[in-house]
């Protein structure tokens, strides 16, 4: 794939800042990717606010489940009559803050973010592909995220059969009240949700295949780059399958059909559907559910390279074991959902090829987290508030990683299944892994978006509440998964042998509530700074990739005169002859004699025979 310069550079560069932007234009139905970048972004910090009241609330009940709290009642109205949570809207709190951060904050509010600002920008590109299509994906994505809220403002409440919306309860309109309008409504905000990310793939597929720079080959493109790409391709051909799981469930619920229904009875009356299988739902949405957790985790695992290697001041350890390893990981999350499925009496053979393929991809991942201790090994390492969200998302990657293993066995799986220790392990792996790659690219890449620079004394305390805020709510959880404690009950007084979690429960909420005021500082730091922050340099953290060889103020086009052409890679970090830890990718190899080696022109004769000869005049030894 030979590498392209995008066809209306040279006419178009800079000019459309002097069109005359009006406020809607520029801030509202602007095509740049900038500013889509932003939209996301907010957007998702404001869906991960109020999924984030959702689970204190939902925690306050687990705590004090006999207790009253009759402010509640001021808020939540006919859903907590005497100032406690009704059972059935307890179902609709964890669904909806399932649903809201899965989805809305991790897959549209990370993916949306990073991939929008920093594919164009790190590849070379004016913007992207379609800039139409990319301003289309924020609004299918901003109009999925209100109809779910306004799923709350409905009768008979929101969507409550969990984030996984299992039928029969999600399929049968009548069976509770949370599988009425609410259900529908997730639905729909759902279907358009979607629509967004294959809008949003498509795109960044586009872009990266067909805009990258002069000089800016496959083997050049840093590690952020390939995440996005390998992400937008599993979200290209997953999402489609929960499209279709979506409609049939839509079928049964409108319009008779037996999908997923049969031999059923509510409330004492036998339903007619007859020969449809739930299981048949739970292969369609485990075909995206498990891709969802690396769409999820990838861009994370990008971002966390990109900050890792900036701020030890050292090259990336096994480049291309990183690529490959994304590559493993993107091949084998479609082989192994049925590892979900365990439970549902699945033929032991098949379990037994679920389970090898999902112990198999641990084999990819492991090698990441081999390969970030590697690089931090001996480094120069410059503990930014986003080097330490950085290190963060390792610790919980590997933390919650070690328990995929335990469930990934499914004799183990079988005993585990619908405990807390599930729980635990997806909240530390997908949410907090890739919550903290979020928030380290937030903090890297914040003076590329605003122009100024966040608080680094408010950064470390957000760091700091929401690290050990963490790992204190989700630790404990294993040894409730353990004891056979399940998961998304509503309170655990009524069976003696889980009265004795009632004290660890109290301290997990503490620990949530903690770690949500950590989010306090966050959000003074992150909006206080947009207008109050210290100006940012055009390189604040020395970096080498393009998009910091662009002025400091936006405009759409990215570069006021031709763009930069690509001479290596992006990690020539602490180069032994080089007079600086750093050489950006724009800076050829006839500028940097002095620390050049000859595996640097990957088998050019010509450039080797000149490099040889300005050693042999320079007395210098180069590395054969």
């Amino acid at each position: 794939m030979s590498s392209t310069v995008i066809s209306h550079d040279a006419a178009h560069h800079g000019s459309h800042d002097h069109h005359h932007e009006t406020f809607l234009t520029k801030y509202i139905f602007s095509q740049d990717h900038k500013m889509i970048a932003k939209q996301f972004l907010i957007t998702g910090i404001i869906m991960a606010v109020f999924a984030m009241l959702l689970s204190i609330l939902f925690r306050i009940q687990l705590a004090w489940p006999d207790k009253d709290f009759p402010i509640l009642e001021v808020f939540l109205g006919k859903w907590a009559e005497g100032g406690r949570i009704k059972p059935e809207f307890f179902l609709s709190l964890v669904t909806i803050h399932g649903t809201m951060m899965v989805f809305f904050v991790l897959t549209a509010g990370l993916s949306g973010t990073f991939s929008n600002l920093l594919i164009p920008y790190q590849i070379g590109a004016r913007d992207m592909a379609s800039p139409f299509m990319n301003m289309l994906s924020y609004w299918f994505f901003f109009i999925a995220c209100v109809i779910m809220i306004a799923s709350f403002f409905v009768e008979s409440g929101p969507a409550s059969a969990g984030w996984t919306i299992y039928p029969p309860l999600s399929a049968v309109p009548t069976s509770i009240s949370g599988s009425g309008l609410g259900m529908t409504l997730w639905l729909i905000s759902m279907t358009l949700f979607i629509a967004s990310q294959v809008m949003g793939g498509v795109n960044y597929i586009s872009t990266i295949l067909n805009m990258r720079t002069k000089g800016m080959d496959l083997w050049r493109m840093p590690l952020t780059i390939w995440s996005f790409f390998l992400t937008a391709i599993v979200g290209l051909l997953s999402f489609p399958v929960l499209v279709s799981a979506v409609v049939l469930l839509i079928f049964d619920r409108s319009f008779g059909t037996s999908f997923y229904l049969s031999d059923l009875v509510v409330q004492g009356q036998i339903l007619p559907n007859e020969g449809g299988s739930p299981i048949l739902f739970q292969h369609l949405f485990w075909f995206l559910g498990h891709p969802e957790v690396y769409i999820v985790v990838m861009p994370a695992l990008g971002l966390t390279s990109e900050v890792i290697s900036t701020n030890s001041r050292k090259p990336i350890f096994g480049y291309h074991a990183m690529v490959y390893s994304l590559v493993g990981i993107t091949v084998l999350s479609f082989i192994v959902w049925g590892h979900h499925m365990f439970v549902t009496g699945m033929n032991p053979f098949l379990g037994g090829v679920f389970m090898i393929t999902t112990l198999i991809i641990a084999v990819p991942s492991a090698v990441k987290a081999f390969n970030y201790i590697a690089t931090l090994w001996r480094g120069n390492i410059r503990f930014t508030p986003a080097m330490l969200f950085a290190i963060g998302m390792v610790s919980f990657f590997v933390s919650g990683g070690v328990t995929g293993i335990f469930l990934g066995n499914a004799a183990l799986d079988i005993n585990l299944h619908d405990t807390y220790f599930v729980v635990a392990h997806f909240h530390l792996v997908m949410g907090s892994a890739s919550i903290f790659g979020m928030l380290c690219g937030v903090y890297h890449w914040y003076p590329k978006m605003f122009g100024r620079m966040m608080s680094t004394k408010l950064g470390y305390l957000h760091f700091w509440l929401t690290f050990l805020g963490a790992y204190l709510v989700f630790f404990p959880m294993h040894f409730m998964g353990i004891d056979g404690v399940p998961r998304r009950y509503y309170a655990f007084t009524e069976f003696p042998f889980m009265e004795k979690w009632i004290s660890v429960n109290i301290l997990v909420t503490w620990a949530a509530i903690v770690a949500g005021l950590g989010q306090v500082a966050f959000l003074v730091n992150f909006f206080g700074s947009i207008w109050r922050g210290k100006k940012a340099t055009q390189n604040p953290w020395k970096s080498n990739t393009l998009e910091w060889t662009t002025p400091v103020e936006h405009f759409h086009g990215n570069w006021p005169g031709e763009i930069p052409t690509v001479h290596r890679w992006p990690y020539d970090y602490s180069k032994p002859g080089h007079d600086e830890d750093f050489i950006p990718q724009d800076v050829p190899y006839s500028h940097t004699m002095s620390s050049n080696s000859y595996h640097d022109f990957e088998g050019d004769e010509e450039a080797i025979a000149i490099q040889r000869a300005w050693n042999k005049e320079n007395n210098r030894s180069g590395e054969e």
